[in-house]
């Protein structure tokens, strides 16, 4: 990388920081490019080399949030020695980095705003088309290695987005232990159900 490259590297995330930070305290509708360009001494056009919109900084932002997540659980992932004890650790690190993360709110104000539906219908697609996978794989290697009877994967991915979706919406107001529990069972109920063996 060349001292120009990595001066514009630089300005990116200098930039990037500063529009984190502002959409963290304001929301993210209340947050403006001049916001940003107070907040980065940069200009309008230096911000607009980086991002071509507040909605494309805010989605790079999100893409940061993931490449984080991800880096996180593979840290992790072999401390788990089955695919039963990786779901309850999924469990708890979107306990604990989801609904913790300091943009989930302005997340959740930035996916409701229907004046850029387009763009982020296809990052809400490609989002859950990255978790729909990651559930795939995580269900094929517990039937792999015989903890789970044989299904169909990408139903049973489909079924547990859906809980985890639901899950982020109900927990939002709960407080940190109570959203960890309740993410466990839910893990316990997918995992064993709730009816009793017939006799």
């Amino acid at each position: 990388m060349n001292k120009k490259q990595l001066q514009s590297e630089q300005t990116k995330k200098r930039v990037a920081d500063a529009a984190r930070a502002l959409f963290v305290q304001k929301g993210y509708k209340a947050t403006s490019i001049e916001d940003i360009v107070e907040a980065t001494a940069s200009s309008k056009g230096n911000i607009y080399y980086h991002f071509k919109s507040k909605e494309g900084l805010f989605l790079y932002l999100l893409d940061e949030w993931e490449r984080d997540w991800e880096h996180k659980w593979s840290l992790k992932e072999a401390l788990y020695p089955t695919t039963t004890d990786k779901l309850y650790g999924l469990a708890e690190q979107l306990v604990r980095e989801d609904l913790n993360h300091p943009l989930t709110k302005a997340a959740d104000e930035f996916f409701s705003n229907q004046e850029n539906a387009t763009e982020v219908e296809e990052r809400i697609t490609a989002m859950i088309t990255g978790h729909l996978k990651f559930n795939e794989k995580l269900f094929q290697q517990g039937i792999d290695n015989g903890e789970f009877k044989q299904n169909d994967v990408e139903s049973l991915a489909i079924i547990l987005e859906s809980l985890i979706i639901g899950l982020s919406q109900m927990s939002r107001r709960t407080n940190l232990e109570d959203a960890l529990a309740l993410y466990k069972t839910t893990i316990h109920v997918f995992l064993y159900g709730i009816a009793q063996e017939k006799r």
